[in-house]
């Protein structure tokens, strides 16, 4: 798996850390730890199948579609993100 360069620089996760083995996990079947490595695992999937599906049927209202998956999916990331930091930092 690739090393996370934020995390080997400065010894933070970044945001994106724990994609690569929550989607191993995915595949294993393992879905509660895929969860709990990286919670928008599920919300991630089903956002690139709906951008895959637009690119082949260019739905009604793609974009306003877009716009809130994505937003789902900073959300559940940064506010993922600021829990697992809490333990660090103890904030």
């Amino acid at each position: 798996m690739l090393p996370c360069l934020n995390k080997q620089l400065f010894g933070i996760d970044c945001l994106g850390c724990g994609i690569q083995r929550a989607f191993i996990n995915l595949i294993k079947g393992e879905f509660l730890a895929a969860f709990n490595l990286y919670p928008a695992i599920y919300t991630l999937l089903i956002f690139v199948g709906f951008l895959l599906l637009n690119f082949k049927y260019k739905f009604k209202n793609s974009k306003k579609i877009i716009v809130t998956f994505a937003t789902i999916n900073v959300l559940i990331i940064v506010v993922s993100y600021f829990i697992k930091m809490k333990f660090i930092f103890k904030l």
